[in-house]
Parts: C-alpha cells; sequence; structure tokens
C-alpha cells in the first residue's frame, strides 16, 4: 500500500506541534494505518526560521500556498493559517486542485463550513475539522459517530480555556481581571488583543460548529447570544460561593418547546455540578441525550500537543479513507444537510437571575429596586451583603426567582437610570445542576 503525502500551511505553534508529532510517533502511526503518512510540503510565511525534523526526510519548503498546492503528489492540505480570508482562499484552492482538507479554523468552519463541505462533495475530496472545537477532546468523533444514535436536547461547554484561565485564577487568588490578563498574556495563554478570548467570540464559533453537528442546523455565529467576561470581578466569586454556585463562561444549547436556544456568556452554576470543576485552561461539554442521557468530556482545550494530536488524527482518517476509495464520505457536520435555522431569541428563556450592584449608599435603595422587580411581576428570592467599609462604592446582590430573562433585562434597564448606581446592574443567569 502506498503512502500518502500531506502538505502542511501555517507553522505556529499548530503547525510546529503537528510536525513534532508526524515526526516522533511516524512509526506508531504506520502501525495503526498499514502505511506511511509523509510531510512533503510545509508553508510559512517566516519559512526560513522554521524548524523542520530531520527524521521527516526531504521536505519542499515555500513562503507561497500555493506553490505548495501545486507542488506534485500531495494528497491532503493542512490548514493551519487561522482567519477567514487567507485560509479561506487555500481551503478552496485545496479543493479545487482534488486534494483533501483538514483544519483547525473554527472561525473559517462556523462561518463558511456547510458550503466547504459542499464544494468537497462535488471535487470527490473530504474536509476534516476535529481540532477546530476543544483541542485534545475528540468531541467531533463523539456528536459525529460516537453518540450519533440518539436525540441531542441539551449542550453546555467551557470552551474558551483563555477566558476559564482568567475566571479561576481570580476565583483562586480574589485578583481582578486586569491582573490576571496581563499574567495570562505574559504566559502566552492569551494573546496581545484578548477581545476575542474575554469577550466571548472564540467560544461562539465552537459553539456554532457544535450546534450544527448536534442538531443539525447551519448556525450562524452573529445569531448566538454572547456575552464576554469583562465586568466580572473577585466580588461576584465570593456572593457566588455563598450562594454555593461559581461563574464559568458557558457555552449553552438547549431544545425547548420553542426551538433552540444558544448562549455564550458568564453564567453562576453550582459548585455540585461536573463543569464547576473545571479550571485552569481545560475545556470540557456536557452532552444531554434523549436515550442515552449524560455523557461528559473532559481535557486541554488548546496548546499545540493536543490541538496537534487532534489534526494528525483527522490525517489518518483522511489518508485511510484515501487509499481505500470509500465512496460515501461522513459529512464533518454529522449530517448530509444542514438546516439552515435562526436560534429562538434567548429573551425567552426562564431561569433564576443573580444581579449585583455597585451603589452609594442612602436610604431607599432596597425600596427602590424592589419597587421596579414588582411591577415587571419579578420576585426577590434573597438580598446579600458582605461587610464592605466604602458607602460610596457599595456592593450588594439580589437573586431572582425563576423569570424570563426579557423581564430581567427590562428591570434592568429601568434600574440603570437610578441616581444612587455607579454603574449598570450585572445580571447573570444561575444555571440549574447540570
Amino acid at each position: 500500500m502506498r503512502d500518502v503525502n500531506i502538505g502542511i500551511v501555517g507553522l505556529g505553534n499548530i503547525g510546529s506541534g503537528t510536525l513534532k508529532i508526524l515526526a516522533e510517533n511516524a512509526d506508531q502511526i504506520a502501525l495503526k494505518l498499514g502505511f506511511h503518512l509523509r510531510v512533503g510540503a510545509v508553508c510559512d510565511l517566516l519559512i526560513d526560521s522554521k524548524q523542520i525534523p530531520e527524521s521527516l526526510g526531504p521536505v519542499f519548503k515555500t513562503n507561497d500556498w500555493r506553490r505548495l498546492i501545486e507542488h506534485p503528489g500531495l494528497d491532503i492540505v493542512v490548514e493551519l493559517v487561522g482567519g477567514t480570508t487567507v485560509a479561506a482562499e487555500v481551503v478552496n484552492a485545496a479543493i479545487a486542485a482534488k486534494k483533501s482538507v483538514v483544519t483547525a479554523n473554527k472561525e473559517l468552519m462556523a462561518l463558511s463550513g456547510p458550503e466547504i463541505w459542499e464544494r468537497a462533495i462535488q471535487a470527490g475530496t473530504n474536509v476534516a475539522m476535529e481540532a477546530s472545537v476543544a483541542g485534545g477532546i475528540p468531541i467531533h468523533t463523539v456528536l459525529r459517530e460516537g453518540i450519533s444514535g440518539d436525540r441531542v436536547v441539551a449542550l453546555y461547554g467551557i470552551l474558551n480555556g483563555t477566558s476559564n484561565y482568567i475566571l479561576t485564577e481570580m476565583e483562586q487568588h480574589g485578583s481582578p481581571l486586569e491582573t490576571v490578563l496581563a499574567e495570562a498574556q505574559r504566559l502566552g495563554y492569551a494573546e496581545a488583543n484578548p477581545s476575542n478570548d474575554i469577550d466571548g467570540f472564540d467560544a461562539r464559533s465552537k459553539l456554532a460548529i457544535l450546534s450544527a453537528l448536534a442538531f443539525g442546523e447551519k448556525i450562524t455565529p452573529g445569531d448566538i447570544f454572547t456575552e464576554g467576561i469583562r465586568r466580572l470581578s473577585p466580588m461576584d466569586f465570593q456572593y457566588a460561593h455563598r450562594l454555593g454556585h461559581t461563574i464559568r463562561l458557558l457555552c449553552a444549547a438547549r431544545q425547548t418547546p420553542e426551538g433552540l436556544i444558544l448562549s455564550v456568556r458568564p453564567a453562576l452554576i453550582p459548585q455540585t455540578a461536573i463543569l464547576a470543576s473545571v479550571r485552569s485552561s481545560y475545556n470540557a461539554i456536557w452532552v444531554r441525550g434523549t436515550y442515552g442521557e449524560d455523557t461528559f468530556y473532559y481535557g486541554r482545550g488548546a496548546g499545540p500537543r493536543p490541538t496537534g494530536v487532534a489534526v494528525v488524527s483527522d490525517l489518518m482518517r483522511v489518508a485511510r479513507e484515501i487509499l481505500s476509495g470509500s465512496p460515501t464520505r461522513v459529512s464533518p457536520f454529522a449530517h448530509q444537510r444542514l438546516g439552515q435555522y435562526k436560534p429562538i431569541p434567548v429573551t425567552l428563556q426562564t431561569r433564576s437571575y443573580y444581579v449585583r450592584f455597585r451603589v452609594r449608599d442612602q436610604p431607599g435603595i432596597i425600596a427602590a429596586l424592589s419597587g421596579i422587580l414588582a411591577a415587571k411581576h419579578i420576585g426577590i428570592e434573597a438580598v446579600l451583603q458582605l461587610p464592605h467599609e466604602n458607602k460610596l462604592d457599595l456592593p450588594f446582590v439580589i437573586t431572582l426567582e425563576p423569570t424570563t430573562e426579557e423581564s430581567v433585562r427590562q428591570a434592568a434597564a429601568e434600574m440603570s437610570q437610578l441616581d444612587f448606581l455607579l454603574e449598570p446592574p450585572l445580571v447573570l443567569p444561575m444555571e440549574p445542576p447540570l
């Protein structure tokens, strides 16, 4: 049986990690496949500064991805550039050249994955994207094959390792977000511009992909309700602990009688819930099915080695298919065709809520707030105030009985006009035990 030849575009952290695994684990990979994966070509804008393992043998090197795709004999192109501009050109050109594609690009696949797959079908090639979500966790394979006989009704995940690292450091050490973010940037966990992570956009792309796999619907990332973690402070963890909860940036997808509700937002989850124990840069996904009920998946969500394993595993699967000549390829989205779907508004969901205030202390504050809540038919569950010396910047929390998101938003907007508030109320949902 002949070897399968691959070309890799992008030799950053993930690309370098992938090369290292292909070099150091070559014999084990060949034992599993019955043939070798050969790196025939690599491309990077800074190709002259990249170290290519000598054990890979002769490798064509270029800083022009077009020359890589034109290189003779390649069967698979690995796109590890990221983004939606050059990466899209690489993927589309590879498919047009009748080459299969492996990618770790969550943003591109969330925006254009179904269309890319359609082009691959027409070209008789394959597309694989396991590394695009939760790097070291094979969640695509789980949803596409492992539990494909079930009907998924809910999916909850911690899908951004940077945000989870920041939140757990704030929780454990009481440091403000700005301090922890600076440390995360120094350690390489966070980018110089951290918006994709701390504003929830990275997690949103990942949730769009998982929702397609779980529910068979093409979800536009911009249709997912998204809030980041910028407004959280150590005091929120203190209050959450008093309530028996913690706070995580939670990706949620739930089937309701009215339709599918999707959100990425910080939420209070019970400390007894399995997701509450997910700390630092780890990721986790909890899935509930109609028949198989609950399953849970946990591991490193990023990093060159865990993500590189996912890339190499995809390469092995696609390589087997190339040599077996399989006429029926399994869609990377687990469904032959995805429906076109717009999630129902998150404002329709009913939850208990945590509402944190910062005020200039004066008589009548609770009366004013409770009056607004009563007018919206919202019940108060509890009022909590931890000892605090500064009466000019006094924090306290009100927890609300189950109500609709729409009612809470209306009440919060009205409260924001009160002159004793130093900032708008922070409103977080309190999730039931998962």
